[in-house]
């Protein structure tokens, strides 16, 4: 089975991005797995994990988070 950090990067390049993230830093906060992308720029994106295990791109995210 993939990593959570593998699966949040081909969603990222899925979506079209050409910005390049580093690795990618899995974090929680309030119960919930996060998984933010980012590079020397600035946070790209981030992804929470929902409860069936299923990644969704966050628009807005707790600023604990990115």
């Amino acid at each position: 089975m993939k990593t959570i950090e593998s699966r949040a990067l081909a969603a990222y390049f899925r979506s079209g991005a050409d910005a390049q993230p580093t690795d990618p830093e899995v974090t929680e906060h309030d119960g919930r797995t996060y998984v933010v992308l980012s590079n020397v720029n600035g946070t790209l994106a981030v992804y929470r994990e929902r409860t069936d295990g299923v990644l969704k791109r966050l628009k807005r995210w707790p600023a604990e988070v990115g």
